[in-house]
């Protein structure tokens, strides 16, 4: 340990001491921490806190040392940084100047989030079976929200710019801190049970993860999708995102967003609706014109037109088809007729009479009528009739002879 006596230091003589005992002995050191309010400046450096259960350190990356990262850090991102403690001598203050920011796995809050998400949407509180409809024009909208913050002077001053009569009430409630869960939710039981507004605003303006945590708390979410009156959740910026926005039955990203949502003007609401007369007549006529240009084509001439333009492929087509049913019969006829003519010729050619024709002769005997087919059947001195092509003369059988002996 140093001693220095009696030594009277001036601030920028000691600051510097720790400055100079600082960066010397914590130089290119490795630290893991919980990202928490992580904002990028306009220069393009990374500004952020690094933190775990009991204690936290600013840190910064610059710009040039941002190429190599492989992620966007944002808040509860669990990462290890490697870098330079350093001392800003003007403020007193102490920061890590990062080389390298690598992921070490899912931050504490939002993997408590998440399991808390999982939790209440398993139980339905999410669904939008349960969401309520908001009233197109309420009168009076109450407000769970700091009474001093930003929130509700973003919400005056839109409706107020807007002119839309609202009533405003002002439900207080602390949006940070360990007590605030827990005011907020009671605030939000209490608007329903005395209906304080037709609508029910519950938000505040943007802060860091840690802020906005109350808005995630299982005792207000619970509170929300209880709530008989519609809620409209308005937590926080644009990117932020809360379990509240789950459970409300309308998500507003911004509370003056919300204010927008509720706060039609009068002269808006009449500039809209004549702008829908107008739409909706000027529609109506274009129909109507339309109707009349397409009724004008059914006159008697017109349908008879389109009748014969419709009928005429289907008449070609009959056409088509008897011509080819007539040639289709005529080429069976005149095939049916060949292959008669053929038969015939056929029949005609082993008919008796043809080969009669030809010089045979048919005997029979012309007591019996028996037909006699051999020499052996021809009996002498027998009678016997013989049939030719051109008529029959009747024969007596004197003898037979044998082929050898003719």
């Amino acid at each position: 340990m140093y001693g220095y006596g009696d030594k009277i230091f001036s601030v920028t003589e000691i600051t510097g001491l720790i400055k100079d005992t600082l960066e010397e002995g914590f130089s290119n050191i490795r630290i893991t921490g919980e990202i928490s309010n992580c904002r990028p400046s306009s220069t393009g450096h990374l500004y952020f806190t690094l933190k775990d259960k009991n204690a936290m350190i600013s840190a910064v990356m610059f710009k040039g040392r941002q190429r190599a990262l492989a992620f966007t850090p944002g808040d509860g991102m669990l990462v290890k940084v490697s870098g330079n403690i350093s001392v800003y001598a003007l403020r007193g203050s102490y920061q890590i100047i990062c080389d390298s920011i690598e992921k070490a796995g899912e931050g504490e809050i939002l993997a408590m989030l998440e399991e808390r998400k999982k939790k209440l949407a398993a139980e339905g509180l999410f669904d939008s079976e349960r969401k309520k409809q908001l009233p197109m024009f309420p009168s009076k909208v109450a407000v769970v929200t700091s009474p001093t913050g930003a929130a509700i002077r973003d919400i005056l001053r839109v409706t107020g710019r807007r002119n839309s009569g609202l009533n405003i009430a002002v439900v207080p409630a602390p949006v940070q801190g360990d007590t605030a869960a827990a005011k907020i939710a009671e605030q939000i039981r209490r608007a329903d049970v005395y209906s304080l507004g037709e609508v029910l605003i519950v938000g505040r303006g943007g802060g860091s993860l840690e802020d906005l945590l109350p808005f995630s708390d299982e005792e207000v979410v619970r509170a929300i999708a209880e709530c008989s009156i519609p809620v409209i959740s308005a937590v926080g910026h644009e990117i932020d995102r809360s379990l509240s926005d789950l459970a409300a039955d309308v998500s507003a990203p911004t509370p003056s967003a919300a204010a927008e949502i509720v706060s039609a003007g009068r002269d808006e609401l009449a500039a809209r609706v004549s702008q829908l007369y107008e739409s909706i007549t000027g529609e109506m006529s274009r129909q109507t014109e339309r109707i009349r240009l397409l009724a004008s084509k059914y006159s008697g001439a017109n349908l008879e037109e389109s009748f014969f333009i419709l009928i005429q492929p289907v008449l070609n087509r009959f056409d088509d088809m008897k011509e080819e049913l007539i040639t289709n019969f005529s080429n069976a006829v005149k095939d049916r007729r060949h292959r008669l003519d053929g038969a015939a010729r056929e029949l005609n050619a082993v008919s008796p009479q043809s080969i009669l024709e030809r010089g045979y002769t048919i005997m029979t005997d012309k007591q019996t009528g028996r037909l006699i087919k051999s020499a052996a059947e021809a009996e002498p001195g027998s009678e016997a009739l013989v049939r030719f092509h051109d008529g029959t003369a009747d024969v007596s059988i004197k003898e037979r002879l044998q082929n050898e002996e003719i």
